[in-house]
């Protein structure tokens, strides 16, 4: 996608150890005109597909997926939390996962209210990187017995493995911006264009 290429061009910033910053835009300030060319984007990825609810993960993946979520006939979003919470209460699906920006393993959790066997799931998150995320909301969704339609990613790290892993294992995976070099000390970035 032109637009969100430029606007990391622009905007990024790239940190030792393979981080880009892009929280003036994505993940701390968010650009809501852009992530609703985002949502509008990921519709006609998807368009094909038969979508009753989108997952993601807290909480950078939230805002997306609830923009997304109005061009995919307003269908609710459901999102992984990271922790046990006294207000979730009965059973629940969960799994761990390791965070790449974290550096730390996590427990997620989705209530089992929420997700059916009847369901036909997108999955969106802001990043793909080794995809450790992606892989534990997949598990929940096979768990759940729902369908599993897609991934849409707003940026993919394509040089780390996540994104062939989840290709290569058959997902129907879109990202919006796959970078597939970035350069600490130039602070240049190379896209990929399929």
């Amino acid at each position: 996608m032109e637009l969100l290429e430029k606007r990391i061009a622009k905007d990024g910033t790239v940190k030792e150890g393979n981080v880009l910053k892009v929280d003036s835009f994505l993940n701390h300030q968010m650009d809501i005109g852009l992530f609703n060319e985002m949502g509008k984007e990921l519709k006609r990825l998807f368009s094909d597909r038969k979508i009753t609810k989108i997952l993601t993960i807290e909480a950078s993946g939230i805002a997306i997926a609830a923009v997304a979520a109005q061009y995919f006939d307003n269908v609710p979003v459901v999102f992984a939390k990271k922790s046990q919470s006294i207000n979730l209460d009965g059973s629940v699906y969960s799994t761990k996962i390791r965070s790449f920006t974290h550096g730390r393993e996590y427990d997620v959790i989705v209530s089992k209210k929420y997700l059916s066997p009847e369901d036909h799931i997108l999955v969106i998150d802001d990043f793909l990187a080794n995809g450790c995320a992606i892989e534990g909301l997949i598990e929940i969704i096979k768990e759940s017995g729902a369908t599993i339609e897609g991934v849409g990613i707003a940026i993919e790290k394509g040089f780390q493995d996540g994104g062939k892993k989840l290709r290569e294992s058959g997902v129907n995976l879109h990202s919006l911006a796959i970078i597939d070099s970035m350069d600490a000390s130039t602070g240049k970035i190379n896209f990929r264009h399929l």
